[in-house]
């Protein structure tokens, strides 16, 4: 009898083979577990009474940019794969003559909106070298919300050509990793990878702490920054 005419037994049937390993390929999946960063950095007191109602407001002391009350910016650094088609979104608005947040987070090639809420003209610009752009008067009922994409990490400076008081920041980072801490310093990152990396703090515009991670799957690491 030829052998080849012989049935295979169940086990042996490539459908079945790749149909194993596709199964044992997602249980590996599933019983991985992102790594987790969670900490606090010790953020310097108010320059000044606290805002009421926690309204922040951008300060400026000897050329450095802080907010007040002070806030920080955790986030990890390193190279990360990125969906080429990858441009997520977020937003600064003008609201009571402030902007919010006063501060803003966000990763390279993201858009951000610019809508107006108050019953005014706003004309919003920056002239940081990061990224320069006059988005001219418009008001609340104007369409559409006018955007901005910022693709360069740095710092960017927004001001209103009309409210000469109105300051706000955007920090551009080339990392999808990355949280404002609350009001007390503490902050959390999830969905990290395992490996070596440096996780990093933007203080104020002169101001970035730096420290080494070693992060495993499933994990949480605590991190203080003195």
């Amino acid at each position: 009898m030829n052998p080849r005419s012989l049935p295979r037994p169940p086990f042996l049937r490539p459908a079945r083979v790749l149909a194993a390993l596709a199964a044992l390929a997602g249980a590996v999946v599933a019983a991985r577990a992102d790594a987790v960063i969670e900490g606090r950095v010790a953020l310097p007191k108010s320059r000044a009474t606290p805002v009421v109602n926690q309204r922040y407001e951008i300060v400026s002391k000897d050329g450095v940019l802080a907010t007040n009350p002070p806030l920080a910016v955790a986030y990890l650094a390193g190279d990360f794969a990125r969906p080429a088609a990858r441009r997520p979104t977020a937003q600064v608005g003008q609201e009571n003559m402030s902007f919010v947040p006063t501060l803003l987070a966000i990763e390279a090639g993201t858009v951000v909106e610019f809508p107006n809420h108050d019953d005014v003209y706003h004309n919003i610009f920056s002239y940081s070298p990061t990224k320069r752009f006059d988005l001219g008067r418009y008001r609340k009922e104007d369409k559409p919300v006018p955007t901005v994409t910022f693709e360069t990490p740095g710092l960017v400076v927004l001001r209103c050509d009309i409210h000469e008081h109105m300051r706000g920041l955007i920090l551009v980072l080339d990392t999808p990793h990355f949280v404002t801490t609350d009001a007390a310093g503490n902050f959390r990152l999830g969905g990290l990878p395992a490996g070596r990396f440096t996780l990093k703090v933007w203080r104020d515009s002169r101001t970035t702490l730096a420290r080494t991670v070693e992060l495993r799957d499933g994990e949480t690491l605590h991190v203080e920054f003195p």
